[in-house]
């Protein structure tokens, strides 16, 4: 019997068609592709939405390097604290520390995989140390599920925090609110990822939004090496002057035309895709609604993951388990921040200081859910997780 993955992109004859057609252009990295790319982004987050203002969109080589550049456009540094979930993946942090910051954990909201409110006013009132100031806060919107981003701006705006949003999981879901607005538009920033797993992907890659003219214009100066002016044309039009400046110490962050051709097309497709995601998810919901043993993810949202919660956390492992010898795949997502060594050891951490984080962990597993899969493929899913319930 095939195994059946975890994830799975879905590219098809359009995709090899745009990937082939800049492969036989003579032009493989950044150019005329990814700023369509970044033109046809933004026309998608702005079109038919509650805001008319622009939405600047630049195209990264991750998503790691999209939350880097947005922390550095809002200038972080040394000396500043930025909030955000122990309940992530590491790039969420660790772009705090490469400038020089501090990260402090916030768990989950009860019952939630997302930021608890209550605990960030906590974390802030809780003091940070001599010479430690709050500067910002990075909420993830975990699973394409968003955040109460209303909530949190007004939070932030209480205690001048910058607020950029991790979307990595997010697109395209639609915000919780009365103003009909995409995950990834209501902060300062939102970063977007195109990992080969997301919901669209370029393979690697990633994506900065912003409102803010001054933070769109120093992301664009520093993920191409500081330099003063777009380089990407010089070897190829003649009349392109050869002089430039380097006016910062840039980063080397763009994302080539050969990736931002598949992005294009997958973006064209984006509600597609997310049809199908949510048909699985349907039959998911459907299957196991019944189950007294777990509780469903929420519904809604850009639906990048499908998580299980065991009532009984003991339970969590021994069904992956069966469900490896059945030749599914499976992840964990994630394991928080606080018990990581690096974090753990630099903050003085204890397991139990973020309970929420740490249960969420201990019960979840996410099951497969991408584009393509069969019906068979999810029947057999079901069928491994029913049968392992019913022998427990």
């Amino acid at each position: 019997m095939d195994p059946i993955p975890f994830a799975r992109p879905w590219v098809g004859g359009e995709e090899e068609a745009a990937v082939l057609r800049v492969l036989r252009s003579g032009w493989l990295t950044t150019g005329q592709e990814t700023l369509a790319f970044e033109r046809e982004f933004s026309a998608f987050l702005t079109e038919g939405t509650a805001t008319a203002d622009p939405v600047w969109a630049l195209a990264v080589n991750s998503a790691t390097s999209g939350l880097h550049l947005a922390l550095e456009a809002l200038g972080i540094g040394p000396g500043d604290a930025v909030f955000l979930p122990s309940y992530t993946f590491t790039a969420t942090a660790e772009v705090v520390r490469y400038l020089g910051a501090e990260a402090v954990f916030v768990d989950l909201a009860p019952d939630s995989y997302n930021i608890d409110g209550a605990g960030l006013e906590s974390a802030l009132a809780g003091g940070l140390g001599p010479g430690i100031r709050p500067r910002a806060l990075i909420p993830v919107h975990f699973g394409g599920f968003p955040c109460d981003m209303e909530a949190l701006n007004a939070l932030a705006r209480r205690h001048g925090l910058a607020v950029v949003e991790d979307a990595a999981h997010a697109f395209p879901a639609r915000l919780p609110g009365e103003r009909p607005r995409w995950a990834g538009t209501g902060g300062d920033a939102g970063v977007f990822s195109f990992y080969a797993t997301k919901t669209i992907t370029t393979g690697e890659g990633g994506m900065v939004v912003t409102a803010r003219e001054d933070l769109a214009r120093r992301i664009s100066l520093m993920r191409s090496h500081g330099i003063d002016r777009s380089i990407w044309n010089r070897y190829t039009d003649l009349q392109a002057p050869w002089y430039y400046e380097v006016v910062a110490p840039g980063y080397k962050y763009n994302l080539p035309d050969l990736l931002a051709a598949l992005g294009r097309v997958q973006l064209g497709r984006a509600m597609e895709l997310l049809r199908m995601r949510e048909s699985i998810a349907a039959r998911y919901d459907g299957a196991f609604a019944d189950e007294d043993a777990l509780i469903l993810p929420p519904r809604g949202g850009a639906r990048h993951l499908y998580t299980l919660r065991f009532r009984n956390p003991a339970d969590r492992d021994p069904c992956i388990e069966k469900l490896r010898n059945a030749g599914v795949g499976t992840s964990v997502h994630f394991i928080p921040l606080h018990i990581m060594p690096y974090y753990r050891n630099r903050y003085g951490l204890e397991e139990e200081d973020y309970p929420e984080s740490l249960k969420r962990f201990r019960e979840t597993l996410s099951l497969p859910i991408w584009p393509g899969m069969s019906e068979a493929q999810v029947d057999r899913v079901i069928a491994v997780v029913r049968d392992f319930l019913r022998r427990t």
